[in-house]
């Protein structure tokens, strides 16, 4: 009985101690800011706009976050084939910048519960002659490198083994740069930037009516660090009560697609 009392005791005393080993939200806000890294070529989550500030949904969402927190919020442009070594070196607090949650990344991450739904898209040239996956045999299809576009084309593995080649790009905006020179013949994208991008730039793009996986968004933490996710997690939740989310939300896509608190 006296063992297993002992037991008890440094089991009770051990994960007090792991638990006051998480300073993550004391720290964000002794320096005074929440520091976002992200791709910021990633409209309509984060990018530049014409007077090269870093503007988009998921920043409008953080900055609003980082105000009720009682910090600044600083973003910060990461290589996005490194983000968990930039997360995990401390270069940054949080990934938020249309991140999807995967297992592989759950593993590696603290996240967030969702707040978008997402999926994985093809984008082809209008009048291509592209409308199915299957038109797709013996082609080249280009992607943003480390993002979850490459993982879903791993796990569509027959659609994947079809092509001729798989090119890899920096970000989308380049990806759908060749695919405008004919330099590949579809692009893998997410469906919310995908469909902001013809939007905007009014270009001759279409998405086939196939997706690859759908997925959702989240924000991206430390594995350790709890205290900080759980308060992201807090301030959503209390943004989606107040109408602020559904706002933020309908402002950037016109209506109110947000999933926090549904």
């Amino acid at each position: 009985m006296k063992k297993v009392l002992i037991a008890a005791l440094c089991l009770i005393a051990f994960s007090a101690a792991f638990i006051a080993a998480d300073d993550s939200l004391k720290s964000v806000k002794d320096k005074g800011k929440l520091v976002l890294g992200l791709d910021d070529s990633f409209p309509p989550m984060g990018y530049r706009n014409d007077s090269n500030e870093i503007v988009g949904y998921d920043i409008d969402l953080a900055k609003e976050t980082a105000k009720r927190l009682g910090v600044a919020l600083v973003t910060q442009p990461i290589d996005w084939n490194a983000k968990e070594q930039e997360l995990n070196t401390g270069k940054i607090d949080c990934i938020w910048n249309g991140f999807t949650i995967t297992d592989e990344r759950a593993k590696a991450m603290a996240f967030t519960k969702p707040y978008l739904k997402n999926a994985q898209v093809v984008v082809v040239k209008t009048g291509s002659g592209y409308a199915t996956l299957a038109s797709l045999k013996g082609k080249k299809v280009g992607l943003q490198a480390g993002s979850s576009a490459a993982d879903a084309l791993e796990a569509a593995k027959d659609f994947k083994a079809s092509l001729k080649q798989v090119v890899e790009f920096k970000d989308n905006l380049t990806a759908l740069m060749d695919l405008e020179a004919k330099g590949v013949d579809a692009v893998v994208m997410d469906l919310i930037v995908a469909n902001d991008n013809i939007k905007r730039s009014g270009k001759a793009y279409a998405v086939l009516p196939e997706s690859l996986a759908p997925e959702n968004y989240g924000v991206g933490f430390r594995k350790g660090d709890l205290a900080l996710r759980d308060a992201v997690q807090a301030m959503l939740e209390a943004m989606a009560k107040d109408g602020t989310i559904a706002k933020i939300t309908t402002k950037w896509f016109g209506s109110d697609i947000s999933v926090v608190g549904k």
